[in-house]
């Protein structure tokens, strides 16, 4: 199987940004879309000591969007398309999240975990409903937020990027 981790890391990165530190983002310090909290957690789970989260390296991203976000969701088994659009929502609002939302719209069990019965359902749908359902309901999650209003029109373009490149990545 070929996997869709680097162009859709690629395309995750461009809308991460690079380093930023705003008070209004609960995240708090963040680089490529690392925050610091995780970024000390990668570093502490490698023995290695806490350093600032400007200093992240290339291989440090790679490795911890593999580890944290596309691996968890089972990304390489999910089909091209779908593996895009759930993994840019779990890096902005959670592995858990993303997956549950992704069950819900496959019909199954909205357990947060990606298993068998997901996958099997998930090959069961059409590509490009599945990703708009799933992209419709992440906006709608992200409506919710008490920080839309600083954030909602970026959110929203992201939304709209990533569902429009994921169905063309369906194809």
């Amino acid at each position: 199987m070929i996997t869709n981790f680097a162009p859709s890391l690629a395309r995750v990165l461009v809308h991460e940004g690079g380093y930023v530190n705003d008070p209004q983002d609960p995240g708090g310090a963040t680089n490529r879309g690392v925050t610091q909290a995780v970024y000390d957690d990668w570093r502490s789970s490698k023995g290695l000591p806490h350093q600032t989260v400007r200093l992240l390296s290339e291989a440090e991203v790679n490795a911890i969007y593999r580890r944290l976000y596309w691996d968890p969701l089972r990304a390489d088994d999910l089909p091209s398309g779908i593996d895009y659009c759930v993994f840019d929502f779990a890096v902005n609002s959670g592995v858990n999240r993303a997956a549950r939302y992704l069950q819900k719209a496959a019909g199954v069990a909205d357990d947060g975990q990606i298993g068998p019965a997901t996958l099997a359902a998930v090959q069961t749908k059409n590509a490009d409903a599945l990703i708009e359902t799933v992209c419709a309901a992440r906006l709608n999650f992200l409506k919710q937020l008490k920080i839309f209003d600083r954030f909602g029109r970026g959110w929203t373009t992201r939304v709209e990027e990533v569902c429009a490149k994921a169905k063309e990545m369906a194809g």
